[in-house]
Order: C-alpha cells, then structure tokens, then sequence
C-alpha cells in the first residue's frame, strides 16, 4: 500500500493548488495544517522542509529510489507529484513545453499579482491605520485584469490552459483566478474563462480540494493578530 503523503497546508489558493492535484491524480495524502495566521509557517521543524517560510509543502515518505524527499513552492510540488504519478504533465515533448509555460505564467504573473490586488484592495484599507492607496489599487486591478485577457484568449482556441488535455497548470491557476470578484475583475468580456473557470468547478477532485479545511479560514480584514504577523503591522 502506497504510504501517504504528508501535505503542510493551509486552505489559500496555493494550497488549493495541491490539494486538487492529489485528489485528481488520486494520490494518499495527510493534511498536516499549518496557520499561517498565527505564525506556525515560522516554527523551526516548518522550516527545515520550507525554507522560505510559505506553504504549502510536501513530504513524501515513498520518494526518489524509495527515500523520503520534501518539496516546497507549489509549482515545484505539482511537477513532482506529476511525474510521480505519470499524470497531468502532457503526454508528448511539445504538451509538457506548453504545461510548463502556463505553470511559469501562473507562478510568475497571476499568483504574485492576484495577490498583490487582494492586499491593496482588501486588506490593506482594514489595516489600522488604514492603507487606502489609489495607485497600488488600480496597478495591480490592471494587472490581473491584462493577465485574465491574456487567459481567455488562450482559452478560446483551446479547452484546457495547454491544450485539450487537464495539466497541473490548470489546477495551478483555477484557485487564484476563481477569485476574480475579489479581485475586483468581470468576466462579461472573459466567456472562455467562465467557461473554464465552471467546467473545473463541477469537477468532483476539485470541489473536494477546494474545500479542504475550509472552514478554517479567518478574515484577515478584521483579524489584527493574523495582520501582524503577516504584514509586519505593529
């Protein structure tokens, strides 16, 4: 029987990412949460398998040549868990080039400027005193508005992010772009990335990944502890 796979994990689009990946890829797991609003990312054992203090990460006890291995960054974690499980990466040498530039894309522009626009749209009014800044807000408004034209685009000639085929670029950007409202975006000019974005919603590994602890998120907009240690508010 295949050992678990312990998953460090809270429920954020970036934990989102992995919880999707192993339920559609049908891999064991065991949620081990940590609260990032209370600093647990901090906690040295965290730190000796995610050095950049982030989740999520993995540890999988069943790794290369049977050793245990841990991952962290979540595009790092999804291209092993692919290639452990010999899913979802693309099935020729030009599929896996098109799953690795949507999987960069998202690593490098929609997750970093997603989250760029729920601090200044969201959170940062809420903090005390308030950081109600125009500037930020429309910058990164913008931002995630151009990078969602640029999807719906792709999504247009294609069914999935790389093709006609499900890829782990897709469960990286379906969490962050699920988010659109809150990020203050509309999708009247996006049809295929409604589309895409309710195809993956009805899938079942997705509605059980995206609710994975779910009830154990906060609100940030009112809790000043988690803003603290977070945002580094004193």
């Amino acid at each position: 029987m295949t050992a678990p796979i312990a998953l460090h994990y809270w429920p954020t689009p970036n934990g989102w990412k992995i919880t999707i990946a192993l339920e559609e890829m049908g891999l064991p797991y065991e949620v081990r949460l940590v609260n990032i609003n209370r600093g647990e990312q901090f906690a040295p054992g965290f730190l000796e398998i995610a050095p950049n203090n982030r989740m999520p990460a993995i540890v999988d006890p069943e790794g290369p040549d049977g050793a245990p291995v841990s991952v962290f960054e979540s595009g790092a974690i999804l291209l092993y868990l692919g290639r452990k499980s010999g899913q979802f990466l693309g099935r020729t040498a030009r599929e896996r080039i098109a799953v690795e530039e949507w999987l960069m894309w998202q690593m490098g522009g929609v997750g970093p400027m997603a989250g760029q626009a729920h601090h200044f749209l969201a959170y940062a009014p809420s903090l005390d005193p308030p950081q109600d800044l125009p500037y930020a807000k429309d910058r990164y408004r913008r931002e995630v508005g151009r990078l969602y034209g640029v999807l719906d685009r792709r999504l247009a000639a294609n069914r999935y992010v790389a093709g006609d085929f499900l890829s782990v670029a897709d469960f990286a950007i379906w969490p962050w772009a699920g988010l659109w409202e809150r990020q203050e975006q509309t999708l009247d000019d996006k049809p295929h990335m409604r589309r895409w974005l309710e195809e993956l919603a009805a899938r079942p590994a997705f509605r059980r990944g995206r609710a994975v602890a779910e009830e154990m998120r906060g609100n940030l907009q009112t809790d000043r502890r988690a803003q603290e240690i977070l945002f580094r508010q004193k």
